[in-house]
């Protein structure tokens, strides 16, 4: 991140930033708004097909919060998954593998169509050949890879292959492990928790297969919206980006993501700025692109620690 302001002039960082109006951000607000709406509403369809109707917006505080802890801690999009199984489990009296299962649905979900997007954004790149050498047919494996774990997982999950808990059992079985017998019980109840959620999440697939399209469809449609306000964003900064540069540009962002670092904290801005001096553009533009979603991601991430630390105080008062 030193490097790259360094690089890039923060005068230019400042005029281009200098083109949002109020109407345009307010613009960008209600898409990211639709946007939070969308993502929130795979989950809040997966719980009530379990039987569970969980308030709307409770759950959209609860996922923020889960943002926050994801966001704020290394590690590529997970973290905060058990911020939302222990408040829809403390404050709605959902049983623990309902909503384990929940949440592992709405995850896979949420990766598949992530990880989908990056395999066609990487196809994309390479069929125009954007950035010649420096994404090869590596580059493609990786995204095929990243496409094809929650893929699978969902489908061994439909298949009642019970994909976590014969993993964990076979790695249990290896002759590694110290003290086996010290920890083996304990180990056997994690285990029947995990087959419990489990069986839940494969119940679900086979029982309810429309409210699984349902939240597909629900995850699409966010990515479309997702889309339309990252393009909008650049519009509004004065890009005039092709429908494949702008791919390219977002195909960029989502791989700094996955990197191991708070928010992507460097990796964003970089990616950024890269890819337009590649594509022979501004990097200042896309430095105040990186800049515009960290103000973002923050306030919601703050937003969401906040709501929860705050109800928390004024349960522990009554």
């Amino acid at each position: 991140l030193v490097l790259l302001l360094r690089y890039v002039p923060l005068a230019a960082v400042w005029a281009t930033l200098q083109r949002l109006t109020p109407g345009s951000l307010a613009i960008l607000a209600a898409l990211n708004g639709l946007v939070l709406l969308a993502l929130n509403g795979r989950w809040w369809l997966i719980l009530r097909a379990q039987g569970h109707p969980v308030p709307f917006f409770k759950l959209l505080g609860y996922r923020l919060a889960a943002f926050g802890v994801t966001y704020f801690t290394p590690g590529p999009q997970f973290g905060g998954e058990p911020v939302q199984v222990l408040l829809v489990e403390r404050r709605h009296a959902v049983p623990r593998p309902t909503a384990v299962a929940a949440v592992a649905l709405d995850k896979s979900l949420e990766l598949l169509v992530n990880f989908l997007f990056l395999a066609v954004g990487v196809g994309v790149i390479l069929q125009q050949r954007l950035f010649g050498a420096m994404v090869g047919g590596e580059t493609a494996v990786l995204a095929i890879l990243l496409f094809a774990f929650p893929f699978l997982f969902l489908a061994a999950t439909w298949a009642g292959w019970y994909p976590v808990t014969r993993g964990a059992r076979l790695l249990s079985r290896l002759p590694l492990w110290p003290g086996r017998a010290r920890w083996q019980p304990r180990w056997e109840r994690l285990l029947d928790g995990l087959q419990a959620s489990e069986a839940q999440a494969t119940h679900f697939c086979q029982a309810r297969p429309a409210a699984l399209a349902a939240a597909l469809f629900v995850s699409l449609l966010g990515w479309l919206l997702l889309i339309a306000e990252y393009s909008l964003m650049l519009r509004f900064l004065g890009l005039e980006l092709t429908a494949v540069q702008t791919i390219a540009l977002l195909t960029a962002a989502r791989f700094a993501f996955l990197l191991p670092l708070p928010g992507g904290l460097g990796t964003l801005e970089a990616s950024q700025a890269l890819t337009l001096t590649l594509l022979g553009l501004d990097p200042a533009a896309g430095l105040s692109a990186s800049l515009l979603i960290r103000a973002r991601d923050v306030s919601l991430a703050s937003f969401g620690l906040w709501l929860t630390a705050h109800k928390q105080r004024l349960t522990a008062n009554r």
